[in-house]
């Protein structure tokens, strides 16, 4: 049968670029079309896969042949997967064991049947080159048993093709990428075009006289241009939004996802480019994982500087990002005469942005229209956050320079208002403002520490949040200039804060720092491998759940330390990633 060559090309969550070949030169591209019976001739880099179904044996024969016989890295040889279909029950019989299961070790026919009893799913070694969801025009009525098959194939098969066959179109192709979907098929489109309507990316429209009926595939084209587009740039979920609106079954499918990935471990970068943007144009964009991972975070493991634990002031935020690069916060920052106060910014979608994180992904990194008006369920959260800050921290004054009304927070918390209806600028709240944070601080006793060691607690937070520790800073020294000043100890340079990538760029002299502290995750190499390259599954022993792209890892091997890497693939591809799943930064020997 040969192998098929896989090489994860680029990646935003669980949708994914996969070269298909010769990793150096692949020869086609996911995400791309099946061709099946009856389809018009389609070029073979858009449908480099074909499909035949033999119904004449029980059960039928389902067969994938490739076109391009540069998908073989061992051959020249066209490809080909043969597999029984199987006997699935309907999604609603799921309870029920029976039937026949389908596919093989290669090509693997599943249906939500199977995913409840097939126990080959839990064979670890199994490694298909493609699944195939039998059951998904069934699946897609269901809702929530669909975004479910989804999340759980392509989390349990990282190195497969993940085919949906019979319920993609250009007007949702997108949403089905995001969702982890790699193969997709024209069956949709040429229905509608029996039926006189033609898919596009924007949904369905009649066709117009003259038109020809098989003018869908440039459809089809054009949405998968678009889609790998925005996988590259990070943009997809901004297209994905932007198309399901056409579909009140694409609004309720993202719904779901975004729901069953809050209440587990979504795959979120914790840094990324610093040319990256999130739109958040529409109100989906609130139910994003990453708004919720955001305020959950900043809720409950957001600790301030050790020394603006008493008075907290929240500021506006505003369209510049990072907000103290604007000409708002550079007038505030002059009428802020102490260090003693934690600036936090109030903002929609993320709520509370405390100056410490501001450089972070997504808070430096994100768009939103500005009217100046909140509606109830951005008043409800940024309240319920402040709650939850304000209780845990135990701050004793909230100067609120917001212009937003709070709610009373508890019988030990002053709440002092500066704007009183004024602009946030105007001098008259400005004089307010200084003056308010003068007698609070004054009132509670508290002095500040300037210049470094004020930044240096100001790190101490920022690495709070990002490692759950700040051990590595000890008896550190602050040296050099804005924007990048060097962090020393000893004499020697152990780190570097990087704002526009919003990160610490450690030194090799910090790595037994950060294996002292045990600061960072940990990956473990197979004793016998001769680590020269980047991080492969292959030469993995163990690495622990929730790695997210952009993090920071220690490289052990025999329990000792021989380098570090930055992974470039979330926790779910380290099982099985066609490729590497991490950047080989230090080495150590």
């Amino acid at each position: 049968m040969g192998a098929l060559g896989r090489t994860v090309v680029a990646r935003n969550r669980h949708a994914r670029i996969i070269g298909l070949g010769d990793r150096r030169g692949p020869s086609a591209y996911t995400p791309c079309l099946v061709r099946i019976e009856g389809d018009p001739p389609l070029d073979e880099l858009l449908a480099p896969f074909s499909f035949t179904r033999d119904g004449s044996k029980s059960p039928a024969i389902l067969s994938l042949h490739s076109l391009i016989p540069e998908m073989d890295v061992s051959s020249t040889s066209l490809m080909s997967w043969d597999a029984s279909e199987g006997q699935h029950l309907p999604p609603t019989l799921s309870d029920a064991d029976s039937g026949e299961l389908g596919g093989d070790s290669s090509l693997m026919i599943v249906s939500w049947q199977t995913l409840n009893h097939d126990p080959r799913l839990m064979d670890t070694e199994l490694a298909p080159d493609v699944v195939v969801l039998v059951d998904a025009p069934q699946l897609v009525s269901s809702g929530e048993l669909f975004v479910q098959a989804l999340i759980t194939i392509r989390e349990r098969f990282p190195a497969a093709l993940v085919w949906t066959p019979g319920i993609a179109g250009p007007d949702n192709v997108a949403l089905l990428s995001w969702f982890g979907v790699d193969l997709f098929d024209c069956a949709r489109s040429r229905t509608a075009a029996v039926n006189g309507q033609r898919l596009t990316m924007h949904g369905p429209r009649p066709l117009e006289n003259g038109e020809d009926a098989n003018d869908w595939i440039r459809d089809w084209q054009d949405s998968l241009h678009f889609v790998r587009s925005s996988i590259r740039t990070g943009n997809l979920r901004e297209l994905v939004e932007s198309q399901a609106i056409n579909s009140p079954r694409s609004v309720e499918h993202l719904r779901r996802h975004d729901s069953l990935l809050k209440s587990r471990n979504a795959p979120l970068a914790r840094h990324v480019p610093e040319t990256r943007r999130f739109q958040f144009n529409s109100s989906s964009s609130r139910q994003d994982p990453l708004v919720y991972d955001w305020k959950h975070r900043v809720s409950n493991d957001y600790t301030p500087p050790k020394h603006c634990s008493s008075v907290l002031l929240l500021l506006p935020c505003s369209e510049r990002k990072p907000y103290r690069q604007s000409q708002s916060h550079r007038r505030f920052s002059r009428h802020i005469p102490f260090t003693c106060v934690d600036e936090v910014m109030v903002t929609s979608p993320l709520g509370l942005v405390p100056r410490s994180l501001e450089d972070l992904w997504p808070a430096a990194h994100y768009d939103i229209p500005v009217t100046g008006d909140w509606d109830a369920d951005e008043i409800s959260m940024i309240h319920e956050m402040l709650h939850d800050l304000v209780s845990r921290v135990g701050y004793k004054i909230v100067i609120n320079h917001s212009g937003i009304e709070l709610l009373e927070i508890s019988d030990d918390v002053e709440i002092i208002d500066t704007r009183n209806g004024l602009r946030a600028g105007s001098e008259d709240a400005l004089n307010c403002l200084e003056s308010t944070i003068t007698e609070s601080v004054k009132k509670l006793g508290l002095k500040g520490p300037k210049g470094h060691r004020h930044r240096l607690e100001m790190y101490r937070s920022t690495s709070r949040f990002l490692y759950g520790s700040d051990y590595w800073l000890n008896d550190v020294r602050i040296e050099g200039r804005p924007p990048r000043w060097r962090i020393e100890k000893e004499g020697v340079q152990i780190a570097q804060w990087h704002p526009k990538s919003g990160r610490f760029a450690f030194s090799k002299a910090c790595l037994s720092i950060l294996d002292d502290g045990n600061v960072l995750p940990r990956i473990h190499l197979k004793s016998e491998v001769n680590w020269k390259g980047d991080v492969f599954v292959s030469i993995l022993e163990s690495y622990p759940d929730g790695i997210r792209e952009g993090d920071d890892l220690l490289v052990m091997q025999d329990n000792i330390l021989i380098g570090s890497a930055r992974a470039v693939a979330p926790f779910w591809e380290w099982q099985g990633s066609p490729g590497r799943v991490a950047r080989s930064h230090h080495r150590i020997g």
